[in-house]
């Protein structure tokens, strides 16, 4: 009779949880002053220490805010009557909520995992970094979401792109899962057609799919993500017809036949400034990526190609307009502001996700 009553507080307990605080700039002025400036001053040391680490870190927002995960239940644990509750939640999670970062445990296989992450994404160190110095100024106050968000801003502006305002308040997931990644994240195969469908999934245009994609405008990938453009292209035997031919030569140098494939090549020709030389470079044949070519050979997305490729000042309004969009692919849903981005806080309920 009287377990009745925790049952009801466990459930009191999640709708607030999941009642969602709208994103809006400024978010942490009065509770965290300085914790925009705190972000830049660590990345800013991180790119003094390793350039790459900028375009590095820049991409952890994109595979986490894309991971979709439908219509799951949530499981709560009563430790003061050790029973289960199993609540149907039958609630979209999506979006950006640092679930990317959340290391493995025994009963969870994270996003770290994924086909399009393992040996792929790195400078996980960074966030560490920032989370480490945020919490030393304001603990248990800024998000490991938001952090994300906010480094990845200031990767392009540190690396000569535009800068803008971003909307925080993004809660930190209790979950994460590597089918989850695995069922969403676009392969480097991937053909425009694919890529557009996949971005319409999130309510971001054709137009976003470009400019996004002038994420790659910094930064490196690995020759495993291009082998088979170079000598197997659609199961020819042969390589893509779409690669500039004198390119083509200094790709296959970079990634011979046999070559240790997590050798990388530059993704534009200039990787380490933000700037429209990528899709000069798609214009040209000269895209690494096929996911990046395609964007030139297929007639839906070749016009905003050539539009960014001559005018950088329209790249760079595209692309802010696109990541403020993608920043805010979140719904309501449990969370938490995480005091170590690897790990869910502890606490006396136990959040699991099952099918």
């Amino acid at each position: 009779m009287y377990r009745f009553p925790w049952v009801l507080l466990l459930v009191a307990a999640v709708n607030m949880a999941v009642a969602a605080e709208p994103l809006r700039p400024g978010f942490y002025s009065e509770t965290c002053p300085p914790a925009e400036f705190i972000v830049r001053d660590v990345m800013k040391k991180a790119m003094i220490r390793e350039p790459r680490s900028l375009a590095s870190v820049m991409r952890l927002q994109f595979h986490d805010c894309f991971v979709n995960v439908l219509y799951k239940s949530v499981q709560f644990h009563d430790y003061f009557v050790h029973e289960f509750l199993l609540k149907p939640a039958f609630v979209l999670i999506q979006g950006c909520d640092g679930s990317l970062l959340l290391d493995d445990t025994a009963d969870m296989v994270g996003e770290k995992q994924a086909l399009s992450n393992i040996n792929s994404l790195r400078s996980f160190e960074v966030v560490d970094e920032i989370k480490e110095a945020l919490e030393d100024a304001c603990p248990s106050t800024v998000s490991c979401a938001d952090i994300l968000v906010l480094a990845a801003r200031d990767a392009v502006a540190l690396s000569g792109g535009p800068d803008w305002e971003v909307r925080l308040g993004r809660k930190d997931s209790l979950t994460a899962s590597q089918q989850d990644s695995d069922n969403i994240m676009p392969s480097p195969r991937a053909d425009a057609t694919s890529l557009i469908n996949l971005f319409a999934q999130f309510n971001l245009s054709v137009k976003d799919l470009v400019a996004l994609s002038g994420s790659h405008s910094i930064g490196k990938a690995r020759c495993f993500s291009i082998m088979f453009r170079l000598y197997n292209q659609s199961g020819s035997g042969k390589p893509d017809p779409a690669i500039e031919p004198e390119f083509r030569e200094k790709l296959n140098q970079l990634c011979p036949l046999g070559v240790d494939e997590n050798v990388t090549g530059p993704l534009d020709a200039t990787p380490r400034v933000f700037d429209n030389q990528f899709f000069k470079d798609l214009v040209g044949g000269r895209g690494f990526l096929n996911s990046d070519q395609t964007l030139f050979t297929s007639r839906r997305t070749r016009p905003y190609v050539r539009v960014f490729s001559k005018d950088q000042d329209e790249f760079f309004k595209a692309f802010v307009e696109g990541m403020l969009k993608m920043g805010e692919l979140q719904v309501e849903q449990p969370g938490e502001i995480r005091t170590n981005c690897r790990v869910v806080n502890g606490r006396p309920v136990d959040v699991l996700m099952s099918y």
